[in-house]
């Protein structure tokens, strides 16, 4: 009987795999057809060849990244393929003598500032992990939170938020779920404290990563299409905006939080495992050498980086130097630089070239002047990309979602480009609605205490109050004052 059932397990699973292949194969189709189909219907005879190509890249790649026929990394790599060749066809035959000249360009993103200063914040969040700083800072903040549910709750959401601005934040969650669920099991699967703990951390990691321009991929990409343009945002003038509402939104989150799950009379206490080492214990005086150099670096990166207007190294300089120094004092090896999330960085690298082709072949400049004849409430316009941008982040990379908006929003707000940008980096980094719209609401789902349910309430109130408040702050910035 156990064979018989092992047979049609196998079985079962076989056949799962050839249908999520063909779906796959299907999507991928169908994406074509819908780009070849768009292109059509909006193809105009002032469009020149190269224009016709990255239009129809451009649906392709959103196709793709909607339906994940192929991983968003991949449609990333596509996008080089794509525009390299494409473009040496077109201007092989207007502009034969500077054919690499005109996609040059599209394989330099890979070494975009954007690029190395991400890298430079994975290299410290995997020292921090590896050395168990963040566990250190875990039980330092959480120690000095007494015993009130409400402030415990705000304890763990304000330490995730801080630790996802400079790490990424499915590392963060997973970090922070780990270190609560020796409490958590102690407590009924359905409790509401649970629920408050585990959506409240995939929240705030989220959420977090608004706070610094390595926080998460979207402010990066907004960073340099505003650069791109003649616009020079750096770290410190990003910090300036992103952090105060990083830790507004997620102080709304934890309060909606306790509004619907905690009770006020109840008090709890986490306990934290924590190793005591010997004090002559060699490797434990070893370790303790390791987090001061990665303390050490950590502080010289930031002051770096937030004092860029003094010195004048760029960021992205300065990121190399945490690669440098903590491979060559051994704490990041080999075999930690092979486990980064580069798919990141490919699909980071990507979207950069596919805006810079929407750029530098004119299609932007074209879609101007067509918007230039029709008259848009500038208000009104930037509120409905700060929805779009939650919408499209819910049910897809928030990245990706960033990499096709931001071009659009600054062709559709050429007066003030500095607006949309912002708002759609940041916006991406308020979709909680659904357990696969982030990586954080995947691991707190997958700890079994949580239903798609439970992620309807602060997603959908965060989805609504977050765009409204960040696009009211940036417009005040950046507009009003």
């Amino acid at each position: 009987m156990s064979d018989s059932r092992g047979v049609s397990l196998k079985l079962m699973s076989h056949i799962q795999k050839v249908v999520d292949v063909q779906s796959r194969v299907i999507y991928f189709l169908l994406c074509i057809i819908f780009s070849f189909g768009l292109t059509y219907a909006m193809y105009e005879p002032g469009l020149d060849q190269a224009q016709i190509y990255v239009l129809f890249l451009l649906f392709l790649a959103i196709g793709l990244w909607v339906t994940e026929a192929i991983p968003p990394f991949a449609v990333g790599l596509m996008v080089f393929g794509f525009l390299i060749f494409a473009m040496n066809s077109h201007y092989s035959q207007v502009d034969p003598d500077n054919v690499r000249s005109h996609y040059i360009g599209y394989i330099n993103s890979w070494s975009s500032s954007v690029i190395w200063l991400m890298l430079g914040g994975f290299f410290i969040a995997e020292a921090m992990s590896k050395t168990q700083l963040d566990k250190v800072v875990f039980r330092i903040s959480i120690s000095r939170m007494g015993t009130s549910p409400t402030m415990v709750l705000l304890g763990l959401m304000l330490t995730t938020s801080l630790f996802s601005m400079i790490m990424s934040n499915t590392a963060t969650t997973a970090m922070m779920v780990a270190s609560v669920l020796p409490f958590l099991n102690t407590i009924d699967k359905n409790a509401p404290m649970s629920k408050a703990i585990l959506i409240g951390i995939a929240g705030a990691a989220t959420i977090g990563g608004m706070g610094t321009l390595i926080g998460s991929p979207p402010n990066a990409i907004a960073v340099e299409a505003l650069n791109n343009h003649g616009i020079d945002i750096g770290f410190l003038e990003w910090m300036v905006i992103g952090f105060p509402l990083a830790l507004i939104l997620t102080v709304l989150f934890w309060y909606l939080l306790t509004r619907k799950y905690i009770a006020k009379q109840e008090k709890i206490v986490i306990a934290i495992d924590e190793d005591i080492p010997q004090a002559d214990d060699e490797s434990y005086r070893f370790e303790k050498i390791k987090k001061r150099i990665v303390i050490g670096v950590l502080s010289l990166t930031l002051i770096l980086w937030l004092t860029e207007k003094l010195h004048g190294i760029p960021a992205s300089v300065v990121s190399l130097l945490p690669i440098i120094l903590l491979t060559m004092t051994g704490i990041v090896t080999a075999d930690d630089v092979r486990k980064l999330p580069w798919d990141t960085l490919m699909l980071v690298a990507g979207g950069l070239a596919l805006g810079l082709a929407i750029k530098e072949t004119g299609l932007a400049d074209y879609y101007v002047e067509k918007i230039a004849q029709f008259e848009l409430n500038f208000i009104v316009l930037v509120l409905l990309f700060a929805f779009l941008t939650v919408f499209l982040s819910n049910v897809m990379s928030n990245t990706a979602t960033a990499t096709v908006l931001i071009p659009l929003g600054i062709i559709l707000t050429y007066q003030n480009p500095i607006v949309l940008p912002l708002v759609i980096g940041l916006c991406a980094s308020t979709a909680l609605f659904l357990p696969i719209s982030t990586p954080p609401n995947a691991i707190a789902y997958s700890t079994g205490r949580l239903e798609q349910k439970d992620f309807r309430y602060g997603g959908l109130l965060m989805g609504v109050l977050g765009p409204l408040i960040i696009t009211a702050i940036v417009l005040i910035t950046f507009v009003f004052l």
